[in-house]
């Protein structure tokens, strides 16, 4: 099979065309869904005292515990996003559709996820207490640092073999969560690459975003999510 896939501008111009007329629902869906997660990391993690052990513990846990939970919206986003690409009608309530379909396979997808990622934070976070307690000590910053590098590396490695899970989800709900996660490996293979120079083409965008106190990453984030999901679309049209 001849494949052509659409370069990360054409992409971008098929995001801003889909999302014409449908902005404030999508920044209504992104603000819903920041705040609930927000005021519950925020509600959950309010009284630990992140000074200690245990309480550095705790908090990972929950952290965790909420990242997975992250999952049903990361489902119900995806459809939001899949609907506004195919020219449906869309509504902000669509970001809980992720707790309607399958959201024991949601879950399990977000907990291979967040297991990896959070695998690969633990060092990170074990390095960042010893910097507090010896926080002159040279050797310690550097492994905290390389360590760091490490958490970066593998995040984003996961962030893209895994990219299309979510999509995979609503296009064939009876898949297995195994067969889910093999067919975004198998779609990624060979396009790792092109998918995060799609992302990172945002970053002078995302730059702006931050000076405007955060204000025009309602809009930002939006058109990523979109163009991510026309990335997606035309994965599939190819394979």
């Amino acid at each position: 099979m001849n494949k052509k896939y659409k370069s990360s501008a054409e992409l971008k111009a098929l995001a801003k065309e889909h999302l014409l007329g449908k902005y404030g629902t999508v920044v209504g869906a992104t603000v819903v869904v920041a705040l609930t997660v927000g005021l519950t990391n925020a509600i959950c993690t309010f009284f630990i005292n992140t000074g200690t052990i245990p309480g550095l513990i705790l908090q990972f846990i929950i952290s965790f515990v909420i990242s997975v939970l992250t999952g049903l919206f990361t489902s119900g986003s995806n459809y939001l996003y899949l609907k506004i690409s195919c020219g449906r009608p869309v509504t902000v309530s669509d970001v809980f559709y992720g707790f309607k379909l399958a959201p024991d396979k949601a879950l399990l997808i977000m907990i291979y996820l967040s297991a990896w990622t959070y695998l690969s934070m633990l060092p990170m976070t074990i390095c960042s207490y010893i910097v507090l307690i010896y926080p002159g000590n040279a050797a310690a910053i550097l492994v905290y640092y390389l360590a760091m590098l490490i958490y970066l590396v593998v995040s984003v490695m996961i962030s893209l073999v895994y990219a299309q899970a979510f999509y995979l989800l609503h296009d064939f709900p009876d898949y297995s969560v195994k067969q889910l996660l093999s067919m975004s490996r198998l779609l990624m293979k060979g396009n790792k690459g092109r998918l995060f120079y799609l992302v990172i083409s945002f970053l002078p965008l995302m730059l702006l975003g931050f000076l405007s106190c955060g204000i025009a990453l309602l809009w930002l984030i939006p058109y990523m999510n979109a163009a991510c999901t026309e990335f997606f679309l035309d994965l599939i049209k190819n394979n």
